[in-house]
């Protein structure tokens, strides 16, 4: 067979435009098309963390979540602390059942982000996942009642070898699902009277009943040889144990909110708020995550229309365990929106809200996400004094070496625009410092930039062109054609002036 020059050559284009590409098809929907995208640009640059992420994500949208979980993994290899990462691991371990690792992985990322709203909906609904297998052990109560008929009759015939008499004789007839109607109604309280049981067997549980039935029928146990006996009871057993596994799983993968609610009682009707059900915080927590669906899909009114929807409705709730960390959560989430829109006084509004709420509460995880936002907002706004300040305020609290990589060039940067160029470079030594811990280019690139640029005014010359050069070794590793044309031209002034 011939093969074609083009065959041979391989990927035309650079790693950037194939990743651009599967970015959009991902948008698109075309999650299959995505895929090829993203293994072209992976033939260019295998370990790059970004792309293995997003190749994972679209391999989830399929329901492919081994592939999802190897590119995930694969994305973790030389950085344990990649957020994103950390995050799709998460996400494929719960799409496979394993809920207890997804927890773990869900714990470890909002460790490092606690800011990610991604990471505490994780942390919920794996721990509702992995109650629903289990049982929540705050609601189980272990009882003697149930179908110990089958116990009761080993005991009889123990007994009855040794020529002893039989203890259990009523117990042996108290089937779980026997013939008489009494006992049926009994025990309907145990398993048939048990409505979610019903619900997630669906057809099978009328077939599960009946080999109940079956393993307690004494005609057709006793009445057979030893052998063909123990066959029987072997299958039936199997079977009932089988539709046991099924309902556990089935109980996995429907959680408690998806299901059909119980009626409510007329007692507890007025507790309840139309529209959010009989629990608050699962409302507000799906409310949360679609707000932020929507503003990370370029959606910003809507996700400002869902949150002050939210907002108002949450206002309203006496019963809600951590009402105020939500309202400071939505005030956050608005103020973003707002942000994204352009109204930026009052995005700033809703920020500091935001921080009145979180200081009132002595929320770490809520003021620093306040004073993040509150700062990004001043900047927008070109006022850089007050940015600094209320930055300034961050720097002390708890955050990840990428955090501290972007809080310390955005004090930089309103350093450089109020002419305290020696702080801009110190500050952008520090942002350098923790995006090479954080082994991330891109932050590498800006904070270099940001160094010369203060070094130039500072007449640093040679310095200056340290960092340049430095900015521009990495964008052409990336293959960034645009940074490598403005650091060039950056580089080509200073060379004029020396």
């Amino acid at each position: 067979m011939a093969y074609s020059v083009e065959e041979e050559e391989g990927p035309k284009c650079s790693f950037s435009i194939y990743l651009a590409e599967g970015d959009a098809l991902a948008k698109q929907g075309d999650y299959n098309k995505a895929i090829q995208a993203y293994s072209i640009a992976l033939e260019i640059q295998p370990e790059d963390k970004n792309c293995l992420v997003a190749r994972s994500r679209c391999h989830l949208k399929l329901g492919d979540a081994d592939s999802a979980l190897k590119d995930a993994e694969s994305s973790l290899k030389d950085a344990h602390d990649f957020v994103k990462g950390l995050f799709q691991k998460a996400e494929a371990l719960y799409a496979m059942g394993d809920f207890e690792f997804a927890l773990v992985h869900y714990h470890r990322g909002n460790k490092l982000r606690p800011e990610l709203n991604e990471f505490r909906l994780g942390i919920q609904k794996a721990r509702e996942a992995i109650d629903n297998s289990i049982g929540n052990p705050n609601t189980v109560k272990l009882t003697s009642k149930g179908d110990l008929s089958y116990f009761y009759k080993y005991l009889d015939e123990k007994a009855g070898k040794k020529g002893k008499p039989a203890a259990r004789k009523k117990a042996a007839a108290r089937p779980a699902f026997a013939s008489s109607v009494s006992s049926e109604k009994q025990n309907t309280k145990c398993l048939a009277g048990d409505k979610t049981v019903k619900q997630l067997l669906g057809e099978l549980y009328e077939d599960r009943e009946y080999l109940e039935k079956l393993l307690n029928d004494s005609l057709l146990t006793e009445g057979a040889t030893k052998q063909s006996d123990s066959t029987i009871k072997s299958l039936v057993s199997n079977g009932i144990t089988y539709l046991d596994s099924r309902l556990d799983f089935w109980r996995q993968q429907q959680p408690l909110y998806s299901r059909k609610k119980k009626r409510i009682d007329h007692s507890n009707r007025n507790r309840i708020i139309k529209g959010i059900g009989s629990d608050p915080t699962n409302y507000v927590l799906r409310n949360l995550d679609e707000i932020d669906a929507a503003l990370a899909d370029g959606k910003p009114t809507e996700s400002l229309q869902l949150g002050r929807a939210c907002l108002k409705k949450v206002q309203g709730i006496d019963n809600l365990p951590n009402k105020k960390e939500f309202i400071a959560n939505l005030h956050s989430s608005i103020g973003c929106a707002l942000l994204e829109i352009g109204n930026l006084d009052a995005a700033l509004s809703e920020h500091k809200q935001d921080l009145i709420i979180s200081n009132s509460i002595k929320s770490e995880e809520g003021k620093a996400r306040a004073l993040d936002n509150i700062g990004r907002t001043y900047a927008r706004l070109s006022d850089y004094a007050e940015a600094i300040k209320y930055w300034e305020q961050r720097i002390p609290m708890p955050k990840t070496v990428l955090e501290g990589a972007w809080l310390y060039h955005e004090l930089g940067r309103c350093c450089l625009e109020l002419g305290r160029f020696s702080e801009a470079a110190s500050y952008g030594e520090q942002s350098l410092e923790s995006a090479t811990q954080a082994s991330d280019d891109n932050w590498q690139i800006n904070s270099s930039v940001l160094i010369a640029q203060a070094e130039v005014k500072l007449l640093n010359d040679e310095k200056a062109l340290e960092n340049f050069n430095r900015a521009l070794n990495i964008a052409m590793v990336l293959e960034d054609k645009a940074v490598q044309d403005a650091i060039s031209k950056a580089i080509e002034d200073v060379n004029y002036r020396i």
